[in-house]
């Protein structure tokens, strides 16, 4: 059974010794800019069969995979990279739990300049956040229990932090252990941001400026940026943003054991220990081998079947890394399954990757060259049902008594375009979105309370999906999120308005937390 990332974070006993194209080719073929210090190739140049791409890419789409972006390296060169509208090369992407191996490779720059070990305890960085009666185990914590999930606790930490208004390294410090550090794993974003506390601690910075001049300028990786606690440490486990080509640097600089353009930037050791097996990870009822999730964790890394090792995220972020392949798999997407996603990696790309130069295929590199370029999340045009449209437009709804305090709603068409507004007392939340195009804007939450609703970059497109139904399709194009608006014209007079999150309605699912609107004009 595929194990969706967020029903992963269970409990696993572990034992004691478990320590011991945008330009597809050489040229651009889309104006799309250069990716900086990688080169091109042809995937048959460099062993990969364009056949296996284009299939991979073609089953993501048919099977709703909803992937933003890829790009495969193969022998340190580009072989594919594409982006499906909106999404663009040159936009950074929000990173779930993918922050965490960014997090790992700053811990393994303070080890390799003496600011810590990994055998250090965690309460020697906060002797001033440690609680008078202490858990029993908290003195027996070191930081490679943070490193491996191997914490000893029975929950993640990092919700009971975020909830409270009290310090966050306090909250973790102070909470209860119920196993012995290194016996227990348990997936807990919380222990990656005591990570990034200890980079502040003993360097007085941010991990975000503290790999700055280690790892980022090094690596010509720009413009990223990181989210804060309310202390001003970098969450750690989430929120760092940075483009897809971003996660293949570092998926390669990895490959290559911490070296780039063949300078040794990140120590060879570090690069080694952070991506192989330390700790278990299988369920308590056996190992799941079809599990990419069960395979055993490194140093803020998964390993995976097939020998790879990765970087992760929820929603469907990877830095998937061969040592044995010499091959960076990057992709970004929306979708709950992760495990999916790998399934077809193995199933449609593995095949296809050989260790010998491949024949030229022209037929199929032409067909993935027009894919590539044709990449888009835009809904399917439907015909557009006039009629209704025009009996519609402009009409304000009065809306009935609701939890979200929207007191009207309206839809103006015009030739290639719909406004969609609604008000409250106070405000009003207004979406224009394209008939059969995206159209860029900025919006708080559909459906959600307007007032202090911070906005989001966004694109937005509406479809008839039938005579009484028009959906408008938000994507927040710097996250992996959506939003789907279903406005059911129920007759002349009355509407109905849903809200659904993209992924949920790509699962079947029709919940959501977000109240129904009923109104009459």
């Amino acid at each position: 059974m595929p194990v969706q990332r967020r029903e992963f974070l269970k409990n696993t006993a572990i034992g004691l010794a478990g320590f011991s194209l945008a330009p597809l080719f050489g040229e651009s073929l889309f104006a799309l800019p250069a990716v900086a210090a990688l080169s091109h190739s042809s995937p048959e140049e460099q062993g990969i069969s364009s056949a296996n791409i284009l299939a991979f890419i073609n089953a993501a789409e048919k099977n709703n995979l909803q992937l933003h972006s890829l790009m495969i390296v193969r022998n340190g060169k580009i072989v594919t990279q594409g982006w499906w509208d909106p999404y663009k090369p040159d936009l950074k992407h929000v990173l779930h739990s993918l922050s965490k191996s960014f997090t790992s490779t700053a811990i393994g720059f303070a080890v390799s300049e003496g600011l810590l070990s990994v055998e250090d305890k965690v309460i020697k960085f906060f002797p001033d956040d440690v609680p008078s009666i202490p858990d029993p185990h908290l003195e027996e914590m070191q930081v490679k229990h943070l490193l491996t999930m191997t914490t000893g606790h029975d929950g993640d930490t990092s919700g009971p932090m975020r909830k409270g208004t009290d310090v966050w390294t306090k909250v973790f410090l102070s909470s209860p252990i119920a196993h012995q550090p290194g016996t227990y794993f348990l997936y807990d974003t919380g222990a990656t941001y005591m990570l990034s506390a200890i980079i502040t601690k003993v360097t007085g910075k941010t991990v975000l400026e503290y790999l700055t001049p280690r790892f980022f300028n090094p690596l010509e990786i720009t413009g990223m940026d990181w989210e804060v606690s309310p202390q001003g440490i970098n969450t750690g486990g989430w929120g760092l943003r940075v483009k897809t080509e971003d996660i293949a640097k570092l998926g390669l600089l990895y490959l290559q054991n911490g070296k780039w353009n063949g300078k040794q930037v990140l120590p060879a050791a570090w690069a080694e220990a952070a991506t192989t097996y330390k700790v278990p990870n299988a369920a308590l009822n056996g190992k799941d081998e079809s599990s990419d999730w069960q395979q055993g964790y490194c140093y803020q890394f998964w390993r995976c079947r097939h020998n790879f090792f990765r970087g992760d995220g929820a929603q469907g972020q990877f830095c998937l890394v061969s040592r044995d392949l010499n091959t960076v798999i990057a992709i970004t997407s929306e979708i709950a399954d992760m495990q999916k996603t790998l399934n077809y990696v193995w199933d449609h790309l593995l095949p296809g990757i050989k260790q010998h130069t491949l024949p030229v295929d022209a037929a199929n590199q032409d067909a993935l060259r027009q894919k590539l370029g044709t990449l888009t999340l835009l809904p399917q045009k439907t015909g557009l049902v006039e009629s209704i449209q025009k009996q519609i437009s402009g009409k304000t709804y009065n809306i009935k008594d609701n939890a979200i305090n929207i007191s009207q709603a309206s839809l103006t068409f015009g030739q290639n375009e719909c406004v969609f507004v609604l008000k409250n007392n106070q405000t009003e939340q207004k979406i224009t979105c394209g008939l059969d195009h995206w159209i860029k804007g900025e919006t708080s939450t559909p459906g959600a309370s307007i007032a202090g609703n911070m906005p989001q970059k966004m694109v937005a497109a509406g479809i008839w999906a039938d005579d009484k139904t028009f959906v408008i399709t938000l994507q927040y194009y710097e996250t992996p999120n959506s939003d789907l608006i279903t406005c059911r014209i129920l007759d002349n007079n009355n509407i109905r308005i849903e809200f659904l999150n993209g992924m949920a309605a790509r699962n079947g699912s029709t919940k959501d937390s977000r109240p129904a609107l009923e109104g009459n004009a």
